[in-house]
């Protein structure tokens, strides 16, 4: 593990390679699962907020679903704050394009400049998940066999998660921490690296 400030990581978000690979996964990470994606506390406010502005890029069976159960949920087995699910399928908020690959709905109405939030960020930051105790932050990286074609891509690529992860992680906790996680990553990458 590498400490910055009060946050923890893994050191397989420097030695792991991923690059979303769309056209061979269709998305699944938005499909499959038990539940929907995790929310911070505070986007539980921003859903609500912006609902109505998204609906127009949600499915009928999705506006249904955020209608009957509110634009957030919680986890029946621990109590987190969840996105919710059409009839335990995909995210509420996910969309289809005629090839059969989600999108997000929200992130959508953000790229029109309907709403000025892009999406949940543990979606943004997928594969690390970013777990809060009392005194400190772990970041981990999430290993989930849907992603599969995401890994054999970043391969090819040679892109390490942090820095396939550069964008989100820089909305999460600014630039300073993410110029301090590459330093920190060149260094781990002289020391343990090929």
């Amino acid at each position: 593990m590498i400490q910055i400030d009060d946050k923890l990581i893994s050191e397989d978000i420097f030695s792991e390679e991923f690059v979303c690979n769309l056209t061979k996964c269709k998305g699944a990470c938005c499909v499959e699962g038990d539940v929907g994606a995790p929310l911070d506390k505070d986007e539980l406010e921003i859903l609500d907020r912006i609902f109505d502005k998204i609906k127009p890029y949600l499915t009928p069976e999705g506006i249904k679903a955020l209608e009957e159960q509110g634009t957030w949920t919680t986890d029946p087995e621990d109590g987190m704050y969840v996105t919710p699910m059409v009839e335990d399928r995909e995210c509420a908020y996910v969309t289809f394009d005629e090839r059969g690959i989600t999108k997000c709905g929200i992130e959508k109405a953000y790229e029109d400049g309907a709403v000025d939030w892009q999406k949940p960020i543990s979606c943004h930051l997928y594969p690390i998940r970013v777990t809060e105790y009392s005194t400190f932050t772990a970041l981990n990286y999430h290993e989930w066999s849907v992603c599969s074609d995401a890994c054999t891509l970043g391969k090819e690529l040679q892109v390490p998660v942090y820095k396939f992860l550069k964008t989100p992680l820089t909305r999460k906790y600014g630039e300073e921490f993410y110029s301090v996680l590459s330093e920190a990553a060149d260094e781990w990458k002289k020391a343990y690296g090929s």
